[in-house]
């Protein structure tokens, strides 16, 4: 058996799938041709040779026929309760509808788990297999939608002890309001509260890993901060109380020093400039106090970070911290921000991102629809728009890079690199297969590949009709 998939057990596989290119994403690009499962483990991957063996008279045998395996999707910034609730209407691409979906959509308990459960099936059929849901919390329980209210992480809590979560969850708890101001005491408070509120629960199904902040809103809106002028000469703010804006950047970087003293990872909603170099200014800081861990350990992130310079990329990168967008969102918008800031900006480094190996992709559904594969010829295209080279193994290249983006990356921001993100003996069995390779049709192609299978745990839990 190959070196990246040879097992100690000699027990049957329940599943095995063979005959077609399986893609680890590992940072080697690796590939083998047959990979067995049994237990929600991966027992091995390599050739139709090396997992012969493995085949007993139980073992349930997939013939890929050309198809290709991939590690399951991770979405790592996705509102799934809100996409339960309103599926099939997107606010940006091809879903969106111009509908308005307003008002409490989901008011209850039975409500709200009818929609993270509507939304499991809707997302096993795309082949994810992991999401975080960025922002619940007691700061939303008289929001507007009902969707991101503290009584939803009770119910994250009894569908993992029942078994019944169709995705591997990480959730960022929420002291705030949804895309609204916070106040440092409250924020502060909540990390006590949410460190109380950890474990009780399987990590590989449920983990609460730490807080979300709204550090600001969108360039769009002219609401985030940044060091160039809006077009009606503004330059946005922080989404943070204080009398001052300095005191409002000061309150926002003790609430990240807060969370990094506590050991919570701290996601921060941060799209403007200036207000990415106050979140990156307080990791470095909270680094540098006595006994205190290393951001890489708590996996850190900027969400969105659509205004953020290449230095700031690069000072992501050293800090050990990740870089979480949307591309869907930059194809969509880009003439909306030349309006606002001007068409001699450069919004949105994904390539730079990429080549300094923080990127994760997500969706941000409902925003956009929770589909990985345009999220993917997005980042293309707009990589391919700043003029990165279009020679097919440059292509190729970047192609491997985006869908580790999508499932290697995000889950080493999870933290959990070691059990699920790639195609290796050991790992948890989450697999997606495609009706054809994605490097046969490139990234621009990939929006039409079909979806064939999906694997969670070792199960099938998603399978195209023919």
């Amino acid at each position: 058996m190959t070196g990246i998939g040879a097992s100690a057990s000699a027990e049957h596989a329940e599943l095995v799938l063979q005959g077609g290119p399986v893609l680890v994403m590992d940072a080697a690009g690796s590939r083998a041709d047959a990979v067995a499962v049994a237990g929600g483990r991966i027992l091995a991957v390599g050739t139709r040779d090396d997992v012969a063996p493995l085949i007993g008279a139980a073992t349930r045998v997939i013939e890929l026929d050309g198809r290709a395996v991939l590690p399951g999707i991770n979405d790592s910034h996705l509102h799934a309760t809100w996409l339960g609730a309103r599926w099939p209407h997107t606010f940006f691409g091809g879903h969106a509808d111009g509908a308005q979906i307003e008002g409490v959509l989901t008011g209850d308990r039975a409500a709200r788990r009818a929609a993270i459960l509507r939304a499991g099936e809707l997302l096993s059929s795309f082949g994810i297999t992991s999401l975080t849901e960025p922002g619940i919390g007691p700061g939303e329980d008289d929001g507007e939608t009902g969707c991101f209210a503290g009584e939803v992480l009770d119910v994250y809590r009894e569908l993992a002890e029942a078994g019944e979560l169709r995705q591997r969850v990480t959730l960022l708890g929420l002291y705030g309001i949804l895309d609204g101001p916070s106040r440092l005491d409250v924020v502060t408070a909540g990390i006590t509260e949410l460190v109380d509120a950890q474990g009780g629960s399987d990590p590989e199904w449920l983990r609460i890993a730490g807080i979300k902040i709204f550090g600001d809103l969108i360039p769009l809106s002219k609401q985030a901060w940044s060091s160039r002028p809006y077009d009606d000469g503004t330059h946005g703010g922080l989404l943070v109380e204080g009398e001052t804006l300095e005191a409002q950047a000061e309150a926002l970087r003790e609430m990240v020093r807060a969370g990094h003293r506590a050991c919570l990872q701290v996601g921060v909603h941060a799209t403007g400039d200036r207000t990415i170099e106050v979140v990156l200014d307080a990791v470095a800081s909270a680094a540098d106090e006595p006994g205190a861990p290393h951001p890489r350990d708590l996996g850190h992130y900027v969400i969105h970070g659509d205004l953020a310079t290449p230095e700031q990329v690069a000072r992501i990168a050293e800090l050990g911290m990740w870089f979480n967008s949307q591309p869907g969102i930059a194809v969509t918008t880009a003439d909306w921000m030349a309006g606002v800031l001007g068409a001699d900006v450069a919004p949105w480094p994904y390539a730079v991102a990429l080549d300094a190996g923080v990127l994760v992709l997500s969706s941000d559904a409902p925003i956009l629809a929770p589909d990985w594969r345009e999220t993917v010829a997005a980042a293309e295209a707009w990589i391919r728009r700043g003029g990165a080279p279009a020679d097919p193994a440059a292509a190729a290249a970047r192609l491997h890079g985006l869908l580790r983006a999508h499932t290697a990356v995000p889950a080493q921001q999870d933290r959990a690199a070691d059990w699920k993100g790639t195609v290796e003996a050991g790992k948890v069995a989450d697999l997606v297969v495609l009706a054809q390779d994605p490097f046969a049709v490139g990234a621009a192609g990939l929006p039409g590949v079909e979806i064939d299978l999906t694997v969670l745990d070792g199960n099938v839990v998603f399978e195209r009709e023919s």
